[in-house]
């Protein structure tokens, strides 16, 4: 039970922020409070601190406008310094990320009283890599000759003009303290091929053995996160710290109360986190490297000893391995029937996907040789790694200098993950799944390969749930989980599913302070046709749009498929063209920036957007006063993760449609009508250009989950 104390903590911390900011309470936010403290500051822990029972989760939903950002601070920081544990705060986006640190949190601390530390926490691939941005400023006759050998495995070392001056000025602010490394906090964007050269990885990273180590920004900004109360980091650091085993870069999961905001997007990054490929011929090419770069270092290099002899054995394996990986190329395009010349500019690319994830038995047997070979490489390159760590401690009968060693230790930990990685996805493309549980998705799909094409093979999780109960929920001290959409037909059936909530999740939907019915209207236009007739139904969305979006200063369109809303535009009158500004043509914020410039001047302006405009875009006041969406945002039935999803509910004897299309479509929609109203004082309309609403049996459930507009159903 929530202790007197902490109660009054919290209390007396949130009167403090609203009076030292003018604000009113709102009745959302308390409730929120009032939940998730309840919650988590009534778990019962042992002598250890431990916690006792069963898991700690609470899921609230929180409609836009609630303030749930300083809602569950003001419950959690509290309830996790009287627990003496850590706060992880993760997010989906990075701009949810940047406000959290660089705004919220610190206007929290300077108005509630509350006392407490924070840092943001990124991945070693957000910062500089010291060392590689020494090897690249280097002269090149100076440079590495082994790091030429190795130069496909991302260690390039030619620097044109253009790369020159941007790293020169790098070391200049490096050494000005005027920069820290961080990619987020340098001025410019940097093209993404540029950092790639500039930043590392755990399996290239030597460490404290780096003679850089002292200065090296992931270093220090890792150290900084060891001392402070709250860390804020994103979901995928997360699910990588838990997938070491938890506490290998985050605090410990048994020491920490975790918020996952925007969590609606957890289940699909862990399926994401866990969803292996590889391209066949890209990796049989690599192979081909791997034997002909090692046997020349051997040349270069003659080694004494294990070194030697474990690094004698890695040639006539790959040439092996490369062998397995042709067969496996003229199997999977025979079964498959992939053709050269196949269509690979459609937005879906060729692709043949295993019914229930049954892969043929010849197959699997040749993936489980590939299995084998690439266990006994990864294995191989470990032991080599494992090796030049001794030579940089000092070790001496190895036959290697530290300096080498140190040169070579980013080449083969680079190998290494590589293996591994084919290793992985090998083990879950041949495994036979247990009866008891979901299937992995498995398919080949036909991509580009330069000259030639490839194939490239899948094997997904359908379902995160196991992954997340077994390593979150029922390992972390607390969990807080919370979105402006984690239900769907005003339900947490759908959440609980894919994300596997324990049984006793305490969920919770707080209210959000907008007063729809009197700030906008939800029309269902009757447009005399039907959205399942595609030819018809863009035609009367081409013909009716410019009256619809009449008067509105600005509009945001928003469609399911890229060809409807591109048919759409080619049919309007080439002047209306011009008020449209479409998705694609330009990055997504020069867009949303070109769209606000147009309503600052007083043009009409119209957005065409898809599925990314609709979640996450902010556009308040005159930006967006009319929301159109074409059509109910069912997903695409092709999609192989889903695809195997409905199968596998099918066996089982439920309903795929009822149980997976209609709440998902429900979801988006709700996330597409969100784009209205951004505050208290917006007003507009929604229009939906789907009659199936009101037509079909589901629709009534779909509309009823929509925001409490007024509605005018023609």
């Amino acid at each position: 039970m929530l202790s007197s104390e902490l109660k009054s903590q919290i209390q007396g911390a949130y009167t403090r922020f609203l009076e030292a900011k003018g604000l009113k309470p709102r009745y959302g936010q308390r409730l929120m409070i009032a939940e998730v403290a309840k919650v988590l500051g009534a778990i019962r822990s042992d002598e250890e601190g431990r916690r006792l029972g069963d898991p700690a989760v609470v899921a609230v939903e929180a409609g836009t406008g609630t303030g749930k950002t300083v809602a569950y601070s003001l419950a959690s920081i509290p309830t996790a310094k009287a627990a003496g544990k850590r706060l992880v705060i993760a997010t989906a986006t990075v701009a949810l990320q940047e406000q959290i640190v660089h705004k919220d949190l610190p206007d929290l601390l300077r108005n509630s009283g509350l006392n407490f530390s924070f840092a943001l926490a990124k991945g070693r691939g957000r910062y500089l890599c010291l060392s590689k941005l020494d090897l690249l400023l280097q002269e090149g006759h100076a440079q590495s000759a082994t790091a030429q050998l190795f130069a496909d495995e991302g260690f390039t070392i030619e620097v044109d003009e253009r790369s020159q001056k941007l790293f020169n000025q790098m070391i200049e602010k490096l050494a000005g303290n005027r920069w820290d490394g961080d990619r987020d906090a340098w001025p410019e964007a940097i093209e993404d091929g540029d950092w790639q050269r500039l930043t590392t990885d755990h399996s290239q990273c030597t460490g404290r053995h780096c003679p850089n180590f002292q200065q090296c920004a992931f270093y220090k900004a890792r150290e900084g996160m060891g001392k402070v109360d709250v860390i804020v980091t994103n979901h995928d650091m997360v699910l990588a710290d838990l997938a070491l085993g938890g506490g290998a870069v985050l605090p410990d999961p048994r020491d920490t109360l975790y918020v996952f905001d925007e969590g609606h997007h957890l289940p699909d990054k862990a399926i994401g986190h866990f969803a292996h490929y590889t391209r066949l011929r890209s990796t049989a090419d690599w192979l081909a490297q791997i034997d002909k770069n090692l046997t020349r270092l051997l040349a270069q290099h003659p080694l004494p000893g294990d070194l030697g002899r474990l690094i004698e054995q890695l040639p006539e394996l790959a040439r092996e391995l490369r062998g397995q990986q042709q067969f496996m190329f003229s199997a999977c395009e025979e079964l498959a029937e992939f053709r050269a010349g196949e269509d690979m500019q459609g937005s879906e690319r060729p692709r043949h996907r295993f019914v229930a994830g049954v892969v043929p038995e010849h197959l699997r047997e040749m993936g489980m040789e590939l299995k084998k070979g690439f266990s006994r490489l990864a294995e191989l390159l470990g032991q080599v790694s494992e090796l030049l760590k001794q030579v940089m401690d000092g070790e001496a009968g190895l036959g290697l200098a530290g300096q080498q060693a140190e040169e070579w230790y980013p080449l083969f930990g680079s190998l290494q993950a590589r293996a591994q990685a084919n290793w992985e996805l090998w083990l879950a493309f041949s495994s036979e799944d247990p009866a008891d549980s979901p299937p992995m998705a498995r398919w080949l799909t036909l991509a580009e390969g330069g000259a030639l094409y490839d194939i490239e093979v899948n094997a997904s999780p359908i379902l995160a749930a196991e992954t997340l109960r077994r390593n979150l929920w029922n390992v972390a001290y607390g969990c807080l989980v919370t979105s402006a959409t984690l239900t769907a037909l005003n339900r947490f059936d759908r959440f609980s599913m894919r994300a596997g909530l324990p049984r006793n999740t305490v969920t919770s939907v707080v209210p959000s302070p907008f007063r729809h019915a009197e700030a906008g209207v939800l029309r269902v236009p009757d447009l005399k046709a039907d959205p399942r007739d595609a030819a018809a139904h863009t035609a009367a969305i081409t013909r009716h749009l410019p009256e619809l979006v009449e008067g509105a200063r600005g509009s945001l369109v928003l469609f399911a498929s890229r060809k409807q809303m591109q048919d759409v535009f080619d049919g309007l009158e080439r002047d209306w063209r011009k008020r449209v500004l479409i998705q694609g043509n330009l990055s997504k914020q020069e867009t949303l920036n070109r769209h606000k410039a147009r309503v600052d001047e007083g043009q009409p302006s119209v957005l065409f957007g898809l599925a990314s405009f609709a979640e996450g875009v902010d556009l308040p006041g005159a930006y967006c006063e009319h929301v159109l969406i074409a059509k109910i945002p069912f997903a695409v039935p092709d999609d192989p993760v889903e695809a195997a999803l409905a199968e596998w509910i099918e066996a089982r004897g439920g309903n795929p449609f009822m149980e997976i299309a209609v709440p998902d479509a429900s979801l988006r929609l709700v996330q597409a009508c969100g784009r209205l109203l951004r505050s208290e004082e917006d007003r507009g309309q929604i229009t939906l250009l789907d009659r199936r609403v009101v037509t079909q049996r589901y629709g009534r459930a779909i509309l009823d989950a929509l925001p409490p507009f007024r509605r005018q159903i023609d």
